[in-house]
């Protein structure tokens, strides 16, 4: 049987993180209520963006993604197939990207990803369908699970921000530290995510 899905209750999660550690509590009041819960249930939309801002900074992703946006209209499916892959190669997506995401449209299409599924099984069910699909990996479906499913205790040991948050707050890494944030570790990683974006790049 699959384990009970747990939702995310963000108010729970920013009362348990600020009695984990000081440190936490701070990003909490600096940051307010953590938004993962904000967005609806986008799963197409939501993995074709985390397979275009694989291994690039958000920033090049978002312009990446805002130049396919304009060539496609809309991200779905029928509107990523109706065009050549030149036309998204041309918009900054790698040969292997272009090829990822239109797999990705084609499987969303026949029905062979079922998105409605997802939002049922445990995450370790989630994740081994997830990267059953080209060009998703671990990291993708982390995020997946955390952004687009909205699950409460997530952890992605190899996403390399959360591991230089952890050193630069903990000065230890994320997997030493990690525990005192259950079950709430997609919030925690929210926060830390946060704490990146309002540091300035140094050096």
């Amino acid at each position: 049987m699959s384990e009970p899905v747990l939702l995310l209750d963000v108010e729970a999660a920013g009362r348990h993180l600020s009695q984990a550690c000081p440190v936490m509590a701070d990003l909490v009041e600096r940051h307010g209520p953590c938004r993962l819960s904000d967005g609806a249930y986008r799963p197409f939309q939501t993995l074709a963006g985390s397979i275009i801002s694989q291994q690039l900074s958000v920033k090049a992703a978002d312009t990446i993604e805002a130049r396919v946006l304009a060539v496609i209209g809309e991200m779905a499916p029928d509107a990523i197939l109706a065009v050549e892959p030149d036309a998204l190669r041309a918009c900054g997506l790698s040969g292997a990207k272009v090829k990822y995401l239109r797999a990705l449209s084609e499987r969303s299409l026949s029905g062979e990803i079922d998105f409605a599924l997802l939002t049922q099984v445990s995450e370790e069910e989630a994740v081994k369908m997830l990267v059953a699909l080209p060009g998703i990996g671990p990291w993708t479906a982390e995020m997946f699970l955390i952004f687009g499913l909205q699950r409460p205790d997530v952890l992605s040991i190899g996403d390399a921000g959360l591991q230089r948050a952890s050193r630069q707050l903990y000065d230890a890494p994320l997997e030493a530290i990690a525990d005192r944030f259950r079950p709430f570790r997609s919030v925690a990683s929210w926060y830390l995510w946060r704490h990146l974006d309002a540091t300035p790049i140094t050096g």
